[in-house]
C-alpha cells in the first residue's frame, strides 16, 4: 500500500503537457508535465482523476507520480487555472 504525506503548496503552476486516456465513456485529459518555482516536473504513472462539485462550480483534482514524489494538482474549470495543492516523497508501507 502506497501512503504519501504531502507538503502544502498551494501556487498556481503552468501545465505544459497534457495526456489522454479512455475513461468509462469518455476520453479524460490528464496532466504530463508542469513547470513550478523554475523546475520542471513530469508525471510518469497514470493517476486519479476526480471531479468535485460545488454547486455550479466544478473542480478536478489529479493525483500524479513522476516515480519519487506525488503531486495533487486542481483544475478550476470557472477560472481556468491550475494549482498544485500539495507535492510529497512516495513512501512504501507493507498492507
Amino acid at each position: 500500500m502506497n501512503h504519501t504525506l504531502r507538503t502544502p503548496v498551494n501556487k498556481e503552476v503552468t501545465v505544459t503537457s497534457m495526456y489522454f486516456r479512455n475513461g468509462a465513456s469518455q476520453l479524460q485529459a490528464f496532466p504530463r508535465r508542469i513547470e513550478f518555482d523554475g523546475n520542471e516536473y513530469t508525471f510518469v504513472e497514470s493517476g486519479f482523476h476526480y471531479l468535485v462539485k460545488k454547486g455550479q462550480r466544478l473542480v478536478e483534482l489529479f493525483d500524479m507520480n513522476d516515480g519519487v514524489n506525488d503531486y495533487r494538482l486542481k483544475f478550476d474549470n470557472s477560472e481556468r487555472t491550475w494549482t498544485l495543492v500539495g507535492m510529497g516523497e512516495m513512501s512504501r508501507a507493507m498492507a
